[in-house]
């Protein structure tokens, strides 16, 4: 029999998606309040693989990954989900009726896979809690990510692989720390 054992702490990343910079830059303020500092910071990548947001939020979007120091626990992807779901209803109280201003989508890095959270159900994710999914996004393998044939369009990027590997090394090097443990460097 397996004994169950500790996750190992994820790394938190996030994807923005929203037309206009103000609105980036107060959610990436609520979303440091919530989860402490950010680490990395991605440019400003063209939304435009899907129309999907379109009608909700307008025209000329954009997308930008943020990831956080502060490591968390991967079963807390559900209730980061819902939480960030609250953040984007108080970040639209200002927008025109039937106007969303933002998209929030939080994701955890393990060492060998990004997982991002959802409210959207399908036959790959795996129902976690309260109506929230876990989707497998990408996988990653020594230095490379792996599409999955679910990978949505956008994160097939050349782009965004080279920043989810940034954020990569990163997060390895803040697991490698935790195993040397404290004073160690």
């Amino acid at each position: 029999m397996a004994v169950a054992k500790p996750f190992t702490p994820a790394k938190l990343v996030v994807g923005v998606i929203a037309g206009e910079t103000p609105i980036f830059e107060k959610t990436e303020g609520a979303l440091v309040a919530l989860y402490g500092p950010i680490d990395l910071r991605s440019g400003f990548f063209p939304f435009d693989a899907t129309d999907y947001y379109d009608n909700e939020m307008g025209p000329n979007l954009r997308r930008r990954f943020l990831s956080f120091v502060n490591l968390v626990a991967p079963d807390e992807l559900a209730a980061i989900k819902l939480r960030t779901n609250a953040l984007e209803d108080e970040l639209g109280r200002d927008q025109p009726a039937r106007r969303r201003a933002v998209n929030i989508d939080p994701g955890i890095m393990t060492p060998a896979a990004l997982i991002m959270g959802t409210a959207k159900d399908f036959a790959h994710r795996v129902p976690l809690t309260r109506g929230i999914y876990a989707h497998l996004e990408l996988l990653f393998r020594k230095d490379e990510v792996r599409f999955l044939d679910w990978t949505y369009p956008d994160f097939r990027r050349s782009e965004y692989g080279v920043f989810f590997l940034e954020v990569r090394a990163v997060y390895l090097e803040q697991l490698r720390r935790r195993r040397r443990g404290p004073g160690t460097g």
